[in-house]
């Protein structure tokens, strides 16, 4: 199909003056930007000596409830992994870095548990979809944020890595709900009070 004359736009370009073919402003206007922060207080963090954690949020630290940082796999009160291998979490996952594999669950309140849970680290873009999804609070980000690893393969987390990060960090960032049997829906007006009982005690960190 042929282009009507009336849908063609020419654009002419702007003359420039013979200042701003010197680019002289620019370089001015550029050099004044840097001047000014020169003499600025500096915000660096001298890291490792110095860590976010230990700041005041308003001076540049970190607000742990805010953050999203390494998976943890939480556990209930008798110590057992309260995921219930439902497979929300890997499908609202949009790096598609979750992997579970269910089996039949030795306990009489529920029916699963995963026999395998991973989560490839340098997959997840930490968008905190799995956290939202989960319908037992099972999976969590917590303010862990200097991981490393030597190679792809350490950084794939197990179920038993992922378990090992909630005893390190339990006491760090609490469970929004208490309950495990059962969907948040079941126990609504519970999660509702605890949580508003944890936002006001919560942890600065």
């Amino acid at each position: 199909m042929a282009i009507k004359d009336e849908d063609i736009l020419e654009i002419t370009l702007p003359k420039l003056t013979v200042m701003e073919k010197t680019y002289l402003p620019q370089i001015i206007k550029g050099l004044m930007i840097t001047f000014t922060n020169m003499f600025r207080s500096k915000i660096t963090l001298q890291y490792p000596e110095q860590r976010r954690e230990d700041i005041v949020v308003e001076e540049g630290g970190m607000r742990g409830k805010n953050y999203r940082g390494v998976h943890r796999l939480n556990r209930d009160e008798a110590g057992r992994e309260v995921c219930v291998a439902c497979f929300m979490c890997a499908t609202a996952c949009p790096a598609n870095c979750i992997e579970i594999v269910g089996e039949a669950a030795p306990w009489d309140d529920r029916e699963k548990r995963p026999s395998v849970f991973e989560i490839d680290e340098l997959k997840c873009i930490y968008c905190g979809m799995c956290e939202y999804a989960c319908p037992v609070d099972a999976i969590e980000l917590t303010p862990i944020y200097n991981m490393i690893g030597m190679d792809r393969e350490s950084m794939i987390f197990d179920k038993e890595k992922l378990l090992s990060i909630y005893d390190e960090t339990k006491e760090v960032k609490p469970r929004k709900n208490p309950k495990i049997v059962g969907y948040s829906c079941d126990v609504k007006g519970e999660a509702v009070a605890h949580r508003d009982v944890i936002e006001d005690n919560e942890r600065v960190l």
